[in-house]
């Protein structure tokens, strides 16, 4: 599933750098054509280029909100429950052996 997931990010990503491409092409054809100055055309490349950035960062967020999810219904456990479980091992182990005198 998180391939899944993957390859439509980058295929969404793939489809928004075509679309700044195509974007920067019209945008010159346009300053060429003296519909838009330079600065005009700039700034609309910035304002496409940010809103990428953030979709970019809206679906990462996306698809580890899914992630977290899928992995919750499966009821695998996580790295950092692991890692809390072998912590009170350790602090139970060392109860024990003090208890024992070891």
């Amino acid at each position: 599933m998180s391939d899944l997931l993957k390859r439509g990010f980058l295929l969404g990503l793939g489809a928004a750098m075509l679309g700044k491409e195509s974007l920067k092409k019209k945008l010159d054809e346009m300053v060429a054509n003296d519909e838009l100055t330079v600065k005009q055309a700039r700034e609309m490349l910035r304002k496409f280029t940010e809103r990428g950035e953030s979709k970019a960062a809206e679906w990462s967020e996306q698809q580890a909100d899914q992630k977290k999810k899928i992995i919750d219904e499966l009821g695998i456990a996580t790295k950092e429950e692991l890692k809390e479980l072998e912590v009170r091992l350790q602090q139970l182990e060392n109860i024990h052996y003090k208890e024992n005198g070891q």
